[in-house]
């Protein structure tokens, strides 16, 4: 069973690897035997990170990059073939929302900012697909490779005022089954594209909106648990299991499905 599970020396890369939530699959991945290697547009935080995993004893690398832009992309890639010979797994975590994209509960659809909504729509979509047209390509080459975008809870139901953060992951859920398609039926069933949509987990995005200064709970925090079966938020470490099972071999059957880690909160009702 082990061995079904096993990751060693597989070549990771995360998009966005310097979040919350990507610095623990970076740190969880490494400590697996993956080869990972973080992209991140903050150097200094990607450099720090990589650092304290260089000094546990893990194999990492950090890239600086773009997701939006394809020519950095393309040079990540050859800096990761040179020093890795091949690409095994993507995970596309980079994303995020800005407050003009979003509609307060004092606002209406009339006061959204649609330059705003473009610039989450392409940071969550575009930063999605710009990276799989790069990294899937050496996949293609060895008949072999796992995709895993992070989706979200929005993107399963409609939440209030993440109007262009729903609308994006959304999309990125369409798209991961999309390429799931693409990828097998064209490339081999060596390839597979799965999807993560994390329900309620506090990160930097959404602190303020979920905690007040004191650390308590906000009235959205209170909203949320209160649909959550497990009345709690998650924690980074839960998503773990799922995303090892998805990289790993004991998932080989497994294409074009996105899976809620959140406590049930999709399956709740009154």
């Amino acid at each position: 069973m082990s061995n079904l599970f096993s990751i060693k020396d597989r070549v990771v890369i995360i998009t966005g690897g310097c979040g919350v939530l990507g610095t623990s699959m970076a740190n969880h991945l490494a400590s697996e035997g993956a080869k990972v290697v973080i992209l991140d547009r903050n150097a200094k935080l990607g450099n720090e990170l990589v650092d304290t995993m260089i000094a546990k004893g893990y194999d990492a690398l950090f890239l600086e990059t773009d997701v939006l832009n394809k020519e950095i992309l393309e040079q990540n890639k050859l800096n990761i073939m040179q020093k890795y010979g091949r690409i095994d797994v993507l995970i596309n975590a980079a994303g995020g929302n800005m407050p003009g994209a979003t509609i307060a509960p004092d606002k209406t659809i009339f006061d959204l900012q649609i330059d705003a909504f473009k610039k989450v729509v392409d940071l969550n979509l575009f930063g999605t697909v710009l990276p799989t047209m790069v990294f899937a390509e050496p996949m293609v080459n060895s008949k072999k490779g796992c995709i895993i975008n992070i989706s979200s809870e929005s993107a399963l139901r409609p939440l209030t005022r993440v109007a262009g953060y729903g609308a994006a992951k959304a999309a990125v859920s369409n798209f991961t089954k999309y390429m799931a398609g693409e990828l097998a039926t064209k490339f081999g069933p060596g390839l597979r594209v799965n999807a993560i949509a994390p329900g309620f987990f506090i990160t930097e995005q959404n602190r303020d909106l979920l905690l007040n200064p004191d650390g308590s709970y906000t009235d959205r925090s209170k909203t949320i648990l209160a649909h959550t079966p497990f009345n709690r938020f998650g924690e980074p470490e839960e998503l773990l299991g799922t995303l090892q099972w998805l990289v790993s071999d004991a998932s080989a059957f497994v294409t074009g499905v996105v899976i809620p880690v959140d406590g049930g909160f999709d399956a709740f009702s009154i």
